[in-house]
């Protein structure tokens, strides 16, 4: 999962464009990039790390303009490489561009392999790259009808932000799976992955960019287009579940509250002889509010959790029980001893950390812990934009309901089936939950599926 960010018609594009990225930091940890225009020519920085580190005030000063792009990427189990920061800019027959991109796109290995055997030279493992060398060798001289080209030819999620000299151009998949929104700041234009961008720098939240939409924002104005043929909407579920911000919209919700709506369907559903409600912070507050209002039980903050902790960090020589988790979540002992606790989270991806977390809360002293998880079991990797383990490292995939409880050593675990998940997002209509389901709307091929693996996850 990556982050985006743009605006135009601001003469302090760039430093809205560092904000924006900051309030959208937590799809992207990994690197982060801005590229501005001043009508002249492209300015670009980025690096390693995150938005506060790679854009000190002196770097900010170089990038001019009263138009940018930002991006951020997700932090990958895989090894980390500048080559695959964004946004991407190159020169081309028609000028500049730079694009940055949140999605994954299936095709992606056949395309490179084509676009190599035709001598083309790639210079990062990102599917990403793949946008720049079609729109770049597309027969179409005009940034805009080369850019539809090369979205025609990919197959998979993609929602992007496209810069030139004198415009701006934001595009969204045909099947939505990634989100896009736009905005307005005293006259400017501006486009973001979230709305909590928009909050940051005091912009209005216009819309939502449609699936298969095409925006273009010049000194003009703003161009509409839907370019490409109709498809299913198959807009990402997990986004609601784990992946947004609370404070955002999306899709045309608040994510607070389908959250909220996920707990109290969780409650419906399986009930729990318990003293408190006990949240996994921060993705599981939400819906163990939901889950404390349906179900009556008290809602305690029972862990809290350490704001400050890094990436990385140092164990000490003489190991430490549960080390790296305490060093994240420490439980409050006086609210946990003695009780029987009902501990919502958002998912169980391979189990190892809700493990250490119902032992922690065992070893403070809890008399009972009942794993409620706030979606259904996670039972195939996503093709689409998140990065996600294998299939044979989701513990869902391979083990039962009652298997996983042995595990995790819980008192009593359940999640919400998704005929609850679809009611909390308002029906359901028109969401992937092929995570959940194992049916893909988009379908990866063998020669494909290889070349994720090749690109070793640094997806867009």
């Amino acid at each position: 999962m990556c982050g985006i960010f743009g605006i135009i018609g601001h003469r302090e594009a760039a430093n809205l464009t560092y904000l924006g990225l900051y309030a959208l930091q937590h799809r992207g940890q990994e690197s982060a990039g801005i590229v501005s225009s001043d009508y002249a020519a492209l300015h670009n920085a980025r690096d390693m790390g995150q938005v506060a580190d790679v854009f000190p005030e002196e770097v900010l000063k170089r990038l001019p303009g009263d138009a940018a792009i930002g991006h951020v990427r997700y932090s990958t189990a895989g090894t980390s490489d500048l080559a695959n920061a964004q946004p991407f800019r190159i020169s081309y027959h028609s000028g500049e561009i730079a694009i940055a991109h949140n999605g994954n796109l299936t095709n992606a290995g056949r395309l490179r392999r084509q676009l190599e055997n035709e001598g083309s030279i790639f210079r990062s493992s990102s599917d990403t790259e793949v946008f720049v060398h079609l729109i770049a060798r597309s027969v179409f001289t005009s940034t805009e009808d080369g850019l539809v080209d090369a979205l025609k030819q990919v197959e998979g999620a993609f929602s992007i932000a496209l810069i030139t000299r004198d415009k701006l151009i934001a595009a969204r998949d045909p099947r939505g799976f990634r989100p896009l929104s736009m905005g307005r700041l005293d006259g400017a234009i501006c486009f973001a992955s979230e709305t909590c961008a928009f909050d940051l720098i005091g912009a209005e939240f216009v819309r939502d960019i449609e699936p298969g939409e095409l925006l273009v924002a010049d000194r003009r104005g703003m161009r509409s287009y839907h370019p490409f043929p109709p498809a299913a909407v198959n807009r990402c579920i997990f986004e609601f579940v784990y992946f947004a911000r609370p404070d955002s919209r999306l899709f045309g919700q608040p994510v607070s509250l389908v959250r909220k709506r996920m707990g109290a369907e969780l409650a419906v559903e399986h009930p729990a002889q318990a003293d408190i409600v006990v949240p996994v912070p921060d993705s599981g507050v939400s819906a163990a509010i939901g889950y404390s209002e349906k179900s009556g039980i008290p809602f305690e903050f029972g862990l809290i959790r350490n704001h400050y902790v890094g990436r990385t960090f140092i164990e000490p020589q003489q190991s430490i029980r549960h080390f790296g988790v305490k060093v994240k979540l420490n439980p409050v002992r006086e609210l946990i001893k003695g009780k029987r606790i009902v501990l919502v989270d958002d998912s169980i991806v391979r189990g190892t950390t809700s493990r250490k977390i119902v032992s922690m809360l065992q070893d403070a002293g809890a008399a009972e812990v009942h794993v409620r998880i706030s979606c259904p079991p996670t039972i195939g990797p996503c093709y689409y934009g998140v990065d996600t383990p294998d299939r044979n490292e989701l513990i869902a995939a391979n083990h039962s309901v009652e298997q996983i409880r042995r595990h995790i050593q819980a008192t009593s675990l359940e999640y919400l089936s998704l005929g609850g998940l679809r009611r909390a997002v308002g029906g359901g209509e028109g969401f992937c939950t092929a995570c959940y389901t194992n049916d893909y709307p988009v379908p990866v091929e063998a020669e494909d599926l290889s070349q994720l693996n090749l690109f070793d996850k640094h997806r867009g």
